[in-house]
């Protein structure tokens, strides 16, 4: 296990890039594989399918509070995963 830590910013920094560098050259010495690093990036869409009386409570629901259906579906999934959008 490695451990990093500085008393500055730029030391911690310094200190981190060192423990991967270790960690690295252990993981090849060792024969580990090492993964490809990945950036994985999202559109903000994807495509569900609900039944129809559930589509249908739902639409009644965003009219209810005036909003339309996507938005309405956002809140309720941020909601249910109690996500705070940070500032």
């Amino acid at each position: 296990m490695f451990l990093s830590q500085g008393q500055t910013l730029e030391e911690a920094y310094e200190m981190i890039q060192d423990a991967k560098k270790g960690w690295l050259d252990f993981a090849l010495q060792n024969g580990d594989t090492i993964p490809e690093p990945t950036r994985e990036e999202y559109s903000g869409k994807f495509n569900i399918r609900i039944p129809k009386f559930l589509h249908r409570v739902l639409v009644l629901k965003a009219r209810e509070e005036n909003v339309s259906l996507n938005q309405y579906i956002n809140y309720q999934l941020a909601q249910s995963i109690s996500y705070k959008e940070t500032p």
